[in-house]
């Protein structure tokens, strides 16, 4: 069969169409970030994940060679965000998470939108840290504490910033797991929740590290335990549950990166790479540190066991006793 010239016309088409293929596969041969990166936040200005990810935006510009502009968008305990992010088809739009927002979301409050399992894509696990069991100030420690716990039964109670927060479904976990049986009283916040157990109205509750531990040293209440699996040098001193008896809890409050499930694996792996490379500079561990948390900067697949494990369960929890979120 004889081979035919290409006529000018056929030429200039050909051109045309390569060149038009040629940003897709710059993109897909690593020239992507090709524009600004939007990196969305569910809560306001001075809040812990608006702190971690301007911290993260820097770093991140210069890894990456693209601005990275960090917004928020605020309401819904996060989930405003995690919808705006599920949703997004950019190919430059990702989320810093907490874990609620991409764990829990929909089992909690099934209006939520977005199902953060199947609609957003795990990039990397930034920082962990545990909940930290506190007490009043008077109240004994260690083994005692659990005991005269589990023998008050419900006329103990315990207080967490509203119904389906992670101070709730952490004394639920341990409810389930001993022999305690503190009746839930939810506050507005945290310096209610303070409050109260202060002034002897609760007995007990769980804390992020970077508020209980400055009460603890303050004497102003009594640090009884971690939820961590180990002891945690965001809680120096304190035991874990399971020194004290209580076996099966290994819960973490966390902060991530997301993507929209649509973004392309080469994408993901490359923003994974640089935001791991980043939270593991002694400069990003000590600043998250100071913010109260424990540095991890993870693969993605890290990411996905710890959002396995908290669906599993927390996820058991918020079926069999029907809760919520107000």
């Amino acid at each position: 069969m004889p081979v035919r010239a290409f006529s000018p016309l056929r030429r200039l088409f050909s051109a045309t169409l390569a060149a038009a293929l040629l940003p897709a596969a710059m993109a897909a041969d690593g020239a992507w970030p090709s524009r600004p990166l939007h990196l969305i936040v569910g809560f306001p200005a001075g809040s812990s994940p608006d702190l971690t990810a301007r911290a993260l935006a820097e770093p991140l510009e210069k890894r990456l060679g693209q601005p990275v502009i960090v917004e928020n968008k605020v309401g819904a305990g996060g989930n405003i965000a995690g919808e705006y992010v599920a949703r997004a088809r950019d190919g430059h739009t990702f989320g810093l998470m907490i874990n609620g927002n991409m764990t829990i979301a929909r089992l909690l409050n099934p209006a939520v939108r977005y199902d953060p399992v199947k609609d957003l894509q795990p990039v990397s696990l930034i920082g962990v840290a545990p909940l930290v069991l506190v007490a009043p100030a008077g109240a004994p420690e260690g083994r005692s504490f659990m005991e005269a716990a589990a023998q008050a039964g419900s006329r103990w109670s315990y207080g967490s910033p509203g119904v389906g927060t992670v101070g709730h479904l952490g004394m639920e976990l341990l409810k389930s797991r001993s022999a305690m049986r503190p009746e839930h009283v939810p506050y507005p916040g945290y310096p209610q929740v303070f409050n109260a157990i202060q002034g002897g109205d609760l007995q007990l509750s769980m804390l992020p590290p970077a508020l209980a531990m400055a009460q603890i040293q303050a004497g102003k209440l009594r640090g009884i335990a971690v939820t961590s699996s180990a002891r945690s040098t965001l809680a120096p001193g304190l035991p874990s549950l399971k020194e004290l008896g209580v076996a099966g809890i290994d819960l973490e409050i966390w902060n991530a990166v997301a993507a929209p499930q649509a973004t392309p694996a080469a994408h993901v792996h490359r923003l994974a790479t640089a935001v791991g490379e980043i939270v593991r500079t002694p400069e990003m561990r000590a600043r998250l540190s100071a913010q109260g948390w424990q540095a991890i900067g993870s693969a993605p697949e890290g990411l996905a066991n710890r959002i396995r494990q908290d669906v599993d369960a927390l996820g058991r929890i918020i079926r069999d006793q029907g809760i919520r979120a107000q």
